[in-house]
């Protein structure tokens, strides 16, 4: 019973001191809205915590290089050696946005770092009708007054995909009708070659070389007997088709 209760006692004894030694480890998070980063430093050097500016916004409360938010909170129970996320404020807006609209990607881009901005993101929308590489929209608006950062986002035009079709079988039917039906279809008609028959009965010597005759013609009533691309392939539109015909 003794030895039980001097178990008992050595545990309790050993969560209390781990319990007092992790607790040790804890240190409360200073405020540093409004202090200079370096100033900052020094404030958490001493508490054994590390800082890192993440972000950096405009103000017009807050002096420019001064940090204007801060996580964790103060007061927040934080372990030695953690990490603090600042932002740093920007000050007031100097600049004022440009109108980039209706310009080139690249002009765009020239536009806005010209005035000490940035581009956060720029994406990428197929508009048929209006040429590939301009900027159809931005965020914030030109003139904007309500910034927070000194960041752009851009919607640009681009090609965009294709269209694919899966091409059909033509053989067996007339030229014409398979020359309006591409022709519809946004393709085009390629090479068209008539196909060259030579029979020569077998119970028969061949006869001597006739005089060239000039090559036969195709016509809309002649009739497809081979495919390019061949049937099952997948073709883009605007893609040339050519056939062999009799």
């Amino acid at each position: 019973m003794l030895a039980l209760i001097l178990v008992v006692i050595a545990m309790l004894s050993g969560l209390a001191a781990m319990r007092l030694a992790i607790h040790g480890q804890e240190v409360s998070v200073p405020p540093l809205v409004g202090l200079a980063p370096a100033d900052a430093e020094r404030v958490i050097a001493n508490l054994g915590l590390q800082m890192s500016i993440e972000r950096q916004y405009y103000s017009p409360q807050i002096a420019e290089g001064r940090i204007m938010s801060q996580l964790p909170l103060p007061g927040t129970k934080v372990r030695r050696g953690w990490q603090l996320r600042v932002a740093q404020s920007l000050g007031p807006i100097r600049v004022a946005i440009p109108d980039v609209t209706g310009q080139s990607e690249h002009a765009a881009e020239l536009n806005i770092r010209r005035r000490g901005l940035d581009i956060e993101s720029m994406a990428e929308v197929a508009v048929p009708g209006i040429p590939v590489d301009q900027v159809l929209a931005q965020n914030p608006t030109a003139n904007a007054t309500q910034l927070l950062a000194p960041k752009i986002n851009l919607l640009v035009t681009s090609a965009g995909t294709p269209q694919t079709f899966v091409m059909p079988s033509f053989i067996g039917q007339p030229l014409g009708t398979v020359s309006r039906i591409l022709s519809d279809a946004g393709f085009r008609l390629g090479n068209v070659n008539v196909a060259s028959i030579v029979e020569v009965p077998a119970d028969q010597p061949a006869a001597a070389p006739a005089a060239p005759q000039p090559p036969a013609q195709p016509s809309p009533a002649s009739i497809i007997v081979s495919q390019y691309p061949a049937a099952g392939q997948k073709v883009v539109v605007g893609a040339a088709v050519s056939f062999e015909v009799r």
